[in-house]
Formats: C-alpha cells, sequence, structure tokens
C-alpha cells in the first residue's frame, strides 16, 4: 500500500507567487521532517560527537576562567588558569573547524534532498542516492564555499558601515542579507541540479534572483523569521531549565569546580544549541529550493512546454 506522501507528490518545478511558496514550504516539511531528519542524523554521527567534545571544551574554559577569577591575580597563575584558557582557545579553534565542515555537509545534504525529491517524483529515494549527490559535487562545492568566504567578509563590511546610518541603515542591511542568502542558496542548487560550474552557477543564480527581487527577498525574510520562532521553541525547554540551574548556582554561591555536574549540563546544552543551529540551516536552505524550482520555471518554462508536449502525444 502506497503512502500518503507517495499518493501526492508535491510539484517543485511550478511559478509561484510569494504566498504559495511559503504555504508549500510548510507541505513540504510536513511531508518530508522525518526522512531529512533520519538523513541529517545518519551522515552528521561523528560531527555531533566532535561537537559534544567542542562543547566540553569550552565550557570547561568557561568555567575555569571564571571559578578562577574568584581568586587573586597570584592564585589565579598558581592554580592553572592558564590551562583552562588553552582549554577554550582550542575548543574554540576546533568549534570553527567543524562547525564549518558541519554547515557545508548539511547545506549540501538538504539540497542534495531536495533534487532528488524533484527529480524521482517524492518517491523511492534513500539516504545514500542523498550522500552519492553530494560526493560527486565535492569538488564544486568546496570551492563554492571557498568563493564564499570574501564574499561574506565583504558583507560583514557593508553591514557594519550600515550600522551608523540610523533606521533606513538597518532596513538596507536586512535587505542586502536575504537577497545574498538567496542568491547564494540558489546559485548552490543551480551548481547541483544543472551541474554548471562554480562562477556559471553564481552568474545564473544571479539572473534569477535579482529578477524576481522582492519575492526572493521576502520569502527568506518571513520564512527565515518562523524557522527562527520554530528554533527558539526547540530550545525553550532546556533554556529554561539551564536558567533555572545557573539562578539556583549563582544564589548558593555553588563551586563549579566541586563537582563534573554543572560541567555536564553545560556542555549537553551547548551541544544541544550547536545542534538546533545547524539542523535550522537546512531548513533555511529548503527555502532557497523552493525558489529556485519556482524561479527557474517562470524564466524558462520547462515544466509547463513538457505537459503541453505530452498532452499533444496523446492527442496523436
Amino acid at each position: 500500500m502506497q503512502t500518503k506522501n507517495q499518493e501526492k507528490p508535491i510539484e517543485l518545478r511550478i511559478d509561484r507567487d510569494f504566498g504559495d511558496i511559503i504555504n508549500t514550504y510548510f507541505d513540504f516539511l510536513k511531508q518530508n521532517l522525518k526522512k531529512f531528519t533520519n538523513v541529517f542524523l545518519s551522515y552528521n554521527g561523528i560531527f555531533l560527537i566532535g561537537l559534544l567534545i567542542v562543547s566540553y571544551l569550552l565550557v570547561s574554559g568557561v568555567i575555569g576562567v571564571i571559578t578562577n577569577d574568584e581568586n587573586s591575580v597570584m592564585e589565579t597563575v598558581v592554580s592553572g588558569s592558564e590551562a583552562y584558557i588553552m582549554y577554550f582557545a582550542v575548543g574554540g579553534l576546533l568549534f570553527f573547524l567543524i562547525f564549518l565542515m558541519v554547515a557545508v555537509l548539511n547545506y549540501s545534504l538538504s539540497t542534495s534532498y531536495m533534487i532528488k525529491y524533484e527529480e524521482l517524483n517524492g518517491q523511492n529515494f534513500n539516504k545514500t542516492e542523498v550522500w552519492e549527490e553530494v560526493k560527486n559535487n565535492l569538488g564544486s562545492i568546496i570551492v563554492f564555499i571557498l568563493l564564499l568566504i570574501p564574499l561574506f567578509i565583504g558583507l560583514m563590511i557593508a553591514a557594519m558601515v550600515l550600522t551608523f546610518i540610523p533606521l533606513i541603515g538597518m532596513l538596507v542591511q536586512y535587505v542586502l542579507q536575504y537577497f545574498v542568502m538567496a542568491w547564494v542558496g540558489v546559485s548552490f542548487f543551480v551548481m547541483i541540479k544543472e551541474k554548471r560550474g562554480v562562477t556559471d552557477a553564481l552568474g545564473e543564480g544571479w539572473n534569477l534572483v535579482s529578477k524576481n527581487f522582492w519575492k526572493s527577498v521576502g520569502s527568506n525574510f518571513i520564512l527565515g523569521f518562523l524557522i527562527g520562532l520554530l528554533f527558539i521553541v526547540l530550545i525553550m525547554i532546556p533554556g529554561i531549565l539551564i536558567g533555572i540551574y545557573t539562578f539556583h548556582v549563582v544564589q548558593n554561591d555553588v563551586d563549579l569546580t566541586a563537582s563534573i555536574v554543572p560541567t555536564i549540563i553545560y556542555t549537553l546544552g551547548t551541544c544541544l544549541l550547536l545542534i538546533i543551529g545547524v539542523y535550522s540551516q537546512c531548513l533555511s536552505q529548503f527555502v532557497n529550493g523552493l525558489l529556485y524550482f519556482s524561479l527557474h520555471e517562470k524564466t524558462y518554462n520547462l515544466n509547463s512546454r513538457g505537459k503541453i508536449d505530452q498532452i499533444g502525444l496523446k492527442d496523436q
């Protein structure tokens, strides 16, 4: 017996307006969240362990520095706060490297998942096929990410400059930010789906997004805001529990170094925050997937032409 998902797959290659993109996004999530989460967990195991280790180093470093700051300067030196600072520094470096790899991996996984869904009409594809799509484009993905580094450095500089312009600067900053998110996300889909070179994909992505500027910016803003709310909801319960524990620690002057419990609690909390952040990024890339298929169909009309050709063949 076919499942409901198999009976009614969502047709992605349709020219949709702003409201339809938002509605279709939630329909897609409802249909694919469980399956994609399985893909996410399957290929992130070692990195999730890495994030747990990094979280431990960061938390140990912070707790060590805080507890040593309660002592005098000479006692701090003797007690070895330099070791805690080293924990924090090493943890910070590993965090940057691991989080970058995790972000690239999951940006690629969510893109490949959506491409496979569209190619096979939502049916009969598994996590291995999604991973193969990533592996087959690994070289282009690495080059793409490297080219984005100077782009985002420039975006950060522009954002800093715009902060000095009251109100208007903030609005321009947000518009620029969501335009770049749409451009990069759509270009990534172009590169994977159409097997184009990196610069060619960025050019095509620019062409699609710039011609549909407000639809692209609006879709990323609204859905990004809603995903952000979902992120807050997911971390609310553990956040409240950790907040209550922190209040207990402060009010009762608990010695954080006297027990391993504070380190475990804060480590798990930090790790959970990082994992949810990465997962939210995956969900954000699905927005650009819908945007890509919609803008591509609006520009080239391939799906509609194919349907007309099929009708013509049936009539013959």
